[in-house]
């Protein structure tokens, strides 16, 4: 059985309340579960929001991998026998001087199942002062799905998605906080990602304002062929569902007219001529 299903949580965020905003996410976890959800996507910094004007006010709210929001949303993961993508800041006292990532966790019912670290960082919000993520692109496997993640302005950059569909992503997740500069992304970028891999892509972004920031909506879920799946083509609070068929995302052999018109998105590569890409 290839199927999959899959939510995306259109939702609002208030800044430095992860109480507020872990409430607000049980209940869409509720009503998502309750449609029969293997995988519930919520947009970045849901737990922490974005707009931060300093390090010191993100350190207040950031949280190490085992912090108390991971905790609280693996006791719903165990309890409703799903899995959850959601954004938040990460807490590193690891180093020196404490660093901020902007990442993702994402969970099922037996606990962490990997993280992501924010590559790509814009001249915006808690991006000033976050530390841009020090890891590769990794798929995180599993026997149902193998799930890639990016996080908004990471999409900008094709490079990350590639690498994900080559590792053997079933689904890309892109947590999102797009403010209305980022329609045009918002509308193709997500079809083109996923055609150009042939990968399902789904982007998961926030509404409402922030400290004099909106937010657009705009969230999709896309196919293998670059279609929408689901749209929100709004700034509204909406959940998105769509049922997935992983074994399509994974044969990248596809045929129009056999013999006459076939591509094969993998194997009609040329990484020995790509060599500039990493050079520059």
């Amino acid at each position: 059985m290839s199927k999959f299903k899959i939510a995306g949580v259109q939702m609002d965020i208030k800044i430095a309340d992860a109480t507020h905003n872990l409430d607000a996410m049980e209940k869409h976890l509720l009503a998502t579960t309750r449609n029969g959800v293997q995988l519930t996507v919520f947009p970045e910094c849901t737990i922490t929001g974005y707009c931060f004007e300093s390090l010191e006010e993100a350190i207040e709210v950031a949280e190490p991998i085992d912090g108390p929001s991971i905790s609280r949303m693996t006791q719903l993961c165990e309890q409703h026998s799903t899995r959850v993508i959601f954004g938040f800041l990460e807490l590193d006292n690891d180093a020196s001087e404490p660093r901020v990532f902007n990442s993702l966790a994402y969970l099922g019912p037996q606990g962490l199942l990997g993280t992501y670290r924010k590559v790509h960082l814009p001249f915006l919000g808690i991006d000033r002062f976050t530390t841009p993520g020090d890891r590769q692109f990794d798929v995180v496997e599993s026997p149902e799905i193998n799930i890639g993640m990016n996080i908004c302005y990471d999409c900008s950059f094709p490079e990350g998605s590639r690498v994900l569909a080559i590792q053997g992503a079933d689904l890309i997740a892109l947590p999102t906080n797009w403010p209305p500069t980022s329609g045009l992304t918002a509308d193709i970028i997500p079809n083109a990602r996923a055609l150009e891999n042939h990968v399902y892509f789904m982007s998961v972004n926030r509404i409402g304002s922030e400290r004099g920031f909106e937010f657009i909506g705009k969230s999709k879920i896309c196919d293998p062929g670059g279609n929408n799946l689901a749209f929100a083509n709004h700034a509204n609070e909406e959940i998105l569902y769509a049922e997935i068929d992983v074994a399509f995302a994974r044969e990248k052999h596809r045929v129009a007219i056999p013999g006459k018109h076939e591509v094969h998105r993998m194997k009609d590569r040329r990484p020995d001529i790509y060599g500039p890409i990493a050079d520059h």
